[in-house]
Formats: C-alpha cells, structure tokens, sequence
C-alpha cells in the first residue's frame, strides 16, 4: 500500500533539505519513494512546486497530479467561481482516489505563507530507522498524511496517466 505523505516546515527551506534527507534515506533502502513534490510559499502566499527529477521511472506519479493536487490547495481558493466549479470537479477526481476534501482542507490551512511542505508519495518504509536518523534533523516539521489502498493507488496512476517526469 502507498501513502501520501505531506510534511510541513515553518520555513522555506526545510522541506528542500528533508527532500534531500529522504533520497540518501532511499539510497540506503530505509524507504521507498515513488515520487516527490516541494512546494515553498513566499510571503504573500504564492506557492512554487519544485517537482522531484530523480525519481523518473513506472512508479513517477508525474506533474499532472502534483500541478492538480496543488492547484487545488493553494490556487483555487482565489481564482474566482469558474476555477472554484473546476476546482470542485478536480476535488471530486481526488476523492475518488482516496484523498478526501478534509485531508485537503487541513494541509490548506497548514501550510501558510512563509512555509515550505515535502509532499512524498512512498510505498515502503523503515519506520523506526526513519525515526533514528531524522530524531537530530535541523528543521522542526509536523506531519501530515493519509494513507492509499492499492485501488486507490492504480485509480491515480490511470487517473493522471504518469509521465515521464525529465529535467
């Protein structure tokens, strides 16, 4: 089963190094990353999507669904009723797959300007291990996360049709 995974940092710096931090984590195969989003919002709010380019191959979730998760969160909210219908039409697709509208609405209101978020999608994981090695991590996060059933997990790729995600 994969999980869907959002840390949130009180900087916009943090989830850059935490992204860092989880691929020498999969390189020692404590965790297994299918695909990774970094999302900074600056002052006035605006949020940056800062897509993963390592992680090319069959498990790549792609840009459509990091550009359309994240639109959801961050640009819908001010883009007026004809992006909130179309917004409402996305969210739908989201819940189909599993990501429902609270799990949406918490990470909205968590992560504020000025912050920076990691959004992971993994499949396996050292839990305890994890834990050692980020116990002295230099930034402070707080996680948020909910969990795909395999079903959900193939809804998404069939959904948004994974693409090769290339620098």
């Amino acid at each position: 089963m994969s999980s869907l995974i959002v840390l949130r940092f009180g900087d916009m710096n943090g989830a850059e190094a935490m992204r860092d931090k989880m691929y020498e984590l999969q390189k020692r195969e404590l965790i297994k990353l299918d695909d990774a989003a970094v999302v900074v919002r600056n002052e006035k709010g605006r949020a940056k999507i800062k897509q993963a380019h390592s992680l090319v191959g069959a498990g790549a979730v792609g840009g459509a669904f990091w550009g359309m998760l994240i639109g959801i969160l961050f640009f819908a909210p001010w883009a007026g009723l004809l992006a909130g219908a179309a917004a409402g039409a996305l969210s739908g697709k989201l819940g189909d797959i599993g990501i429902d509208d609270d799990f949406i609405e918490e990470i909205r209101d968590a992560i504020e300007p000025e912050n920076s978020a990691l959004f992971l999608l993994t499949r396996e994981g050292n839990v305890e291990r994890i834990e050692q090695e980020l116990s002295d991590f230099e930034y402070e996060f707080e996680i948020i996360h909910t969990n795909l059933s395999p079903e959900d997990e193939t809804h998404l790729r069939e959904t948004f049709a994974a693409e090769d995600v290339s620098g």
